[in-house]
């Protein structure tokens, strides 16, 4: 082979492995795709909804996180609802984080299909211990969230949700 030519594969070689390293750390590091999966977040998210998740992340309250289930091989996707050191309560359909009411504008869909005297909701008390987070899904009457499985520890949390980008018609930020 000419010298020229061998230049020419060695410097395709190198560009493909910078690539490829890039990429690696990109999405192991950084950010990184994620498939929804279930009804626990409708109407926010819908199943097979593609985001983007951010793993360099401050958390704070309602934010949509990926975290690593416990007890299951699955990743969920829920709303942190409670920060360590947290009293939330859930009482007749309305939050209440260390006494300061929230309104939950995201659930007004879900709210219009359910009767006059019905609760999305049902009533708790819970205070978040040290390194946990309390989390619930939007599709509250149809969710396996805090309610159930406990609060989740900080440290099982994948990533923050970012960015939708699929389906086409709803690309952007999910709030």
């Amino acid at each position: 082979m000419k010298k020229e030519t061998t230049n020419e594969i060695m410097s395709w070689i190198k560009s493909i492995a910078v690539a490829c390293v890039l990429v690696f750390v990109i999405r192991h590091f950084l950010f990184s795709p994620v498939i929804v999966s279930g009804q626990s977040m409708e109407p926010t998210f819908e199943s097979e909804n593609r985001v983007v998740i951010s793993k360099i992340h401050k958390l704070d309250h309602f934010d949509l996180i990926v975290f690593h289930a416990p007890g299951s091989k699955e990743d969920y996707i829920k709303r942190v609802i409670g920060l360590p050191g947290d009293t939330v309560v859930m009482k007749d359909d309305k939050l209440f984080i260390n006494g300061k009411e929230y309104k939950e504008e995201y659930l007004e869909a879900n709210k219009d299909q359910i009767f006059k005297d019905e609760k999305l909701t049902q009533d708790f008390e819970v205070t978040v211990p040290e390194g946990q987070l309390f989390v619930l899904g939007d599709n509250r009457r149809n969710s396996t969230d805090s309610r159930i499985i406990g609060c989740i520890d900080q440290e099982s949390v994948v990533g923050k949700v970012g960015f939708r980008f699929y389906p086409f018609n709803s690309i952007g930020f999910p709030k």
